[in-house]
């Protein structure tokens, strides 16, 4: 009796030695893998009061710290979405050196080349590329081999891929010299090409999308194999992923105001099941990474030696934050400075622009290159009623996506219908309080970029390309068409020299731009 208990006790001890094994090793088949992920930082790297807001947001050193205990619990990527080195004061005074020193502290693994890392040219770009120690990808990008299309990672085990991609509008959402001999190819068509290569080398497929995400959308539904997309270039606050087929959508809002935060189940090498999340960066005493506070604190001070100067004042906020969808009463004042310093009859210019507002106060210099960070200048081209005319309707072709390329102006009023299909929706249009003429001739200020065919604009360039005595010399455009052309001076500090002039101002929406029901 006792032999048999002890058998059965042996018996079961080998059952459960058995079950405890293979639920080891079942287990050990399960990694929990997590990707951290940021977009649109802009060298927004101090905290700030967003427009409307009274409270503080964002932060990077706070950011910094809170991705370095994310990323300690389980193993983790840490990814840049595009749009990190231009745009606030911090960045562009050193030409995205401090944000590059900046990820690096951060330890980014990787990082895929937003439209507006090419704002400071090529050459400024490579040299960027080459201070970091960590890829910074393109896989779309032809001609600037400093990008690479892809890295593989291993992260807990699991081969990871990310490829690159941007835009393939940067042509016109950066000035065009600055990516002159560089082709940026379908995202769709560059992927299907590259996914079947990685076949085999990779388990997981990461996206690196500075497309938007409409694109982003449109990429998972046509393209095949792709497991994550984790996106840029909308400035999107997506609180929780989505799933588009099989193909998992992030997207982490802008400014360094929000973590992106995503974890992957992965099981014999595949994704079986995923949850994420966007962690709202706030300033914290005491809360923030030592190191980057420091290098934040240090490129602070240069800057306000340099900008801290006040010019001015404002009575009312200025609103830099809604110009891609309305009249704003800062669009209305930029417009109007640059008809004043031109002698125009008008002004059209592109909202995107304009990338930030104004809280009511003192005027810095820091304030107003915060708004017009671009190396931008003032042009006066004459346009004929018809060309005005196409030119609102290129401006409010794209009001329902945001796009950078909707108008503010000045001397001009106009109605729109959204309702109506692009190309149709601009209805009465008035100069100088007159109905446009059709046939006529009209001076009308623009900046360079426009000029150019920045975002999408045309009618600057064809009006130039049609004059009889149209050339370009030493890179600056000539032609009888072009009554006013200030390379100079750019239009930061015109307005600069303006609101000193006029020491307060207190601008407010006229009704320049009107929708219809």
């Amino acid at each position: 009796m006792k032999i048999s208990t002890l058998r059965r006790a042996a018996i079961l001890f080998c059952f459960l030695t058995i079950w405890i094994l293979s639920s080891s090793l079942a287990y050990a088949d399960q990694v929990s893998i997590r990707i951290l992920h940021m977009n649109d930082f802009h060298g927004f790297a101090e905290p700030y009061k967003p427009l409307g807001s009274d409270e503080m947001a964002g932060g990077v050193a706070y950011l910094t710290a809170r991705a370095n205990k994310l990323r300690v619990e389980k193993p983790a990527l840490f990814l840049a979405a595009g749009d990190m080195i231009q745009g606030n004061n911090w960045a562009n005074l050193s030409q995205g050196e401090s944000v590059i020193k900046l990820l690096n502290l951060m330890r980014i693994d990787a990082m895929v080349v937003g439209n507006h890392e090419f704002d400071f040219g090529q050459d400024i770009l490579k040299k960027r590329i080459s201070e970091a120690d960590f890829p910074v990808l393109g896989a779309n990008v032809e001609g600037f081999a400093a990008l690479k299309p892809y890295v593989i990672k291993e992260i807990g085990g699991i081969r990871v891929a990310v490829i690159g991609i941007v835009t393939d509008e940067t042509p016109v959402s950066t000035h065009p010299k600055n990516v002159a001999g560089l082709s940026f190819a379908s995202p769709e068509r560059v992927l299907s090409k590259i996914i079947p290569e990685l076949k085999g080398k990779t388990d997981i497929i990461i996206v690196l999308s500075h497309n938007g995400l409409a694109a982003d959308k449109l990429l998972a539904a046509m393209v095949k194999g792709i497991d994550v997309i984790v996106g840029g270039h909308s400035h999107t606050r997506q609180l929780t992923p989505f799933k588009i087929g099989n193909t998992i959508i992030v997207q982490a809002w802008e400014h360094a105001k929000a973590l992106g935060v995503l974890d992957l189940d992965v099981e014999d090498k595949k994704i079986v099941g995923f949850n994420g999340r966007l962690e709202e960066i706030k300033p914290v005493p005491g809360e923030e990474d030592g190191d980057v506070a420091k290098l934040v604190e240090t490129y602070r001070k240069k800057m306000d030696s340099l900008l801290d100067e006040a010019v001015g004042e404002t009575l009312t906020e200025l609103d830099g934050e809604n110009v891609r969808v309305k009249e704003t009463n800062l669009g209305d004042f930029i417009a109007d400075v640059m008809r004043t310093a031109s002698g125009a009859d008008a002004t059209i210019i592109n909202g995107g622009g304009i990338r930030a507002g104004i809280k009511q106060g003192p005027i810095r210099i820091k304030d107003v290159y915060t708004v017009l960070p671009f190396d931008n200048y003032i042009v006066a081209i004459r346009l004929t009623g018809e060309m005005i005319r196409e030119t609102l309707e290129h401006g409010v072709s794209a009001i329902e996506e945001g796009a950078g390329r909707f108008p503010q102006v000045s001397g001009i009023s106009f109605t729109y219908s959204r309702s109506a299909k692009p190309g149709e929706r601009v209805k009465d249009v008035l100069i100088g309080g007159k109905p446009i003429v059709h046939d006529k001739e009209y001076v009308v200020a623009t900046n360079d970029f426009l000029a150019a065919g920045g975002d999408g604009y045309k009618a600057f360039g064809d009006a130039l390309k049609t004059s009889k005595d149209f050339s370009i010399i030493g890179g600056m455009m000539k032609s009888e068409r072009l009554v006013y052309n200030d390379a100079g001076r750019w239009l930061r500090d015109v307005v600069i020299g303006y609101i000193k002039e006029m020491k307060s101002i207190a601008p407010r929406v006229d009704g320049r731009i009107k929708e219809l029901p």
